[in-house]
C-alpha cells in the first residue's frame, strides 16, 4: 500500500523544479486515451526569458508535491500569470493557468489559494482561468464532450478539474463551443450563391500563400485583420507583430492551403477562413517529444490525418454584407472535400456562446456543438 504524506506548494525557481513542472501532465494523464502530449519543448519556451510575455507581464509557477513512501512526486502544477495588456483593457485582473492535477480536492484547492494568493499580492481584484499567460495560447476547460479527441490547438483536461473549481467558490464567466462538420453534408446553397454574389461585387479569392516573402506578406495582413475584427472579444490582448509572426512561422510548414482561403479587395485583405489539418492524431504519438524518433512518428502518422479543425472565419464589417463570411465558408468546404483530400469532417472552434452573429452561420452551415469549455473567475 502506498502512503502519502501532506503536500507541499512549491514555487517554481530551479531548474530541477522547473522539469518536475514539465512532467505533471505525464502524471495526471497516464491512462487517459484521448488525451495528446504537448510538445514539451514548445511549453518550456512560455517560460524563457526571451519570451515577449514578460515585456508585459509577470508570473509565477508553482508544484504541488507530496511525499510517497518517502519518495516525493509532483502531483499537481498551477501558473499565476498578470497580463498588464489585459489589465490596461479590463482592470485589475489576473490569471491562472497551466493547471494540472491529480484526482485530489485537497491538492488542487492549496494551488488555487496559492495561485489566488501571489495575484493579491499583486494588487488583483479578480482571478481568471484558465488561461495559459493570454487567450492565444491555451485556454479554457472542457466542460462536456469528454468522450472523443481533442482537435490540435484546443483544450483538454479530466472531468474533475471544473469540478474541482466550482467546489473552490469559482464561477462561470463564459462559455465556448467547439461545432462538429460532416463534411459528406452538402452546404445549403446559399452559400455558393453568396460565393458568386461576392465576386461579383469585386470580392477576389486565393489560397494562402506558404513560401518566402509571400507567407511573410500574408501573415502581416492576416494579423491586421485579426487585429481589427477580434480586438473587442472579451479577454482579448492584442499581439506585436514579431510575437505574430513567430507563431505563424511556426505553423508555415503545417498550412494546407486549400483549407486556408483569403478574401481581398484591391489587393487588401478583407477576409479569411483559417483551416489547419488536425496535427493531434500524429501529435499523439510523440509522446511530447520531437527527436528523431519523434520526428519519424509525426511523418508516419501524418499520413492518418482525415479532419481538420476551422481556427476563424472572420471579415471586416463593412464585407460581410457582401457576402464574404458566407462566401469563404463555402470555399473552406469546398477545399475539404477536393479529389485528393483525405478530410472527413471538421471542428470550428471555439466560438463564445454570446457571439450570436458568428453562431447563426455557423449554425445554417449545417454546424452542431458538440464541446463545451468553460473560463471561470473568482472575487479576491
Amino acid at each position: 500500500m502506498l502512503t502519502q504524506s501532506l503536500t507541499q506548494i512549491q514555487a517554481v525557481n530551479t531548474p530541477a523544479a522547473h522539469e518536475l513542472f514539465l512532467d505533471v501532465p505525464m502524471r495526471v494523464y497516464a491512462n487517459d486515451p484521448y488525451w495528446v502530449p504537448p510538445l514539451r519543448q514548445e511549453v518550456a519556451k512560455q517560460f524563457a526569458p526571451e519570451n515577449p510575455f514578460f515585456q508585459y507581464g509577470k508570473l509565477q509557477r508553482f508544484i504541488a508535491v507530496s511525499e510517497v513512501d518517502n519518495e516525493p512526486q509532483v502531483v499537481g502544477r498551477i501558473v499565476a500569470a498578470v497580463n498588464q495588456r489585459l489589465i490596461e483593457r479590463e482592470g485589475q485582473v489576473g490569471l491562472f493557468g497551466f493547471f494540472e492535477c491529480i484526482a485530489d480536492f485537497a491538492i488542487a484547492q492549496a494551488l488555487f489559494n496559492t495561485a489566488c494568493q501571489w495575484l493579491r499580492e499583486q494588487g488583483m481584484s479578480v482571478a481568471r482561468g484558465p488561461i495559459d499567460l493570454s487567450t492565444h495560447n491555451n485556454c479554457l476547460f472542457l466542460v462536456d464532450g469528454f468522450d472523443s479527441p481533442p482537435m490540435v490547438m484546443t483544450a483538454y483536461n479530466p472531468p474533475y478539474y471544473p469540478e474541482f473549481l466550482e467546489q473552490d467558490g469559482w464561477h462561470k464567466a463564459k462559455d465556448a463551443y467547439a461545432y462538429d462538420f460532416r463534411l459528406d453534408k452538402p452546404l445549403p446553397a446559399e452559400f455558393e450563391k453568396a460565393y458568386r454574389i461576392a465576386c461579383k461585387s469585386g470580392i477576389s479569392f486565393r489560397p494562402i500563400r506558404t513560401k518566402g516573402e509571400g507567407f511573410e506578406q500574408d501573415a502581416l495582413s492576416i494579423y491586421h485583420l485579426l487585429n481589427s475584427t477580434f480586438s473587442n472579444n472579451w479577454s482579448f490582448t492584442p499581439r506585436t507583430e514579431a510575437e505574430f509572426l513567430e507563431e505563424a512561422k511556426a505553423l508555415q510548414s503545417l498550412i494546407d492551403p486549400d483549407v486556408f482561403p483569403i478574401a481581398e479587395h484591391d489587393g487588401k485583405m478583407v477576409g479569411l477562413w483559417m483551416g489547419l489539418p488536425d496535427y493531434n492524431i500524429p501529435l499523439k504519438h510523440v509522446s511530447g517529444k520531437l527527436n528523431w524518433l519523434g520526428i519519424v512518428k509525426f511523418l508516419w502518422y501524418r499520413r492518418q490525418i482525415d479532419q481538420g479543425r476551422v481556427i476563424a472565419v472572420c471579415s471586416l464589417p463593412e464585407y460581410r454584407r457582401k457576402m464574404v463570411p458566407l462566401a469563404l465558408i463555402y470555399l473552406g468546404m469546398q477545399g475539404g472535400i477536393r479529389k485528393g483530400k483525405p478530410y472527413k469532417r471538421a471542428e470550428l472552434s471555439w466560438v463564445y456562446e454570446d457571439n450570436f452573429p458568428s453562431r447563426k452561420l455557423i449554425e445554417a452551415a449545417g454546424g452542431t456543438i458538440y464541446k463545451t469549455y468553460r473560463i471561470y473567475e473568482k472575487e479576491l
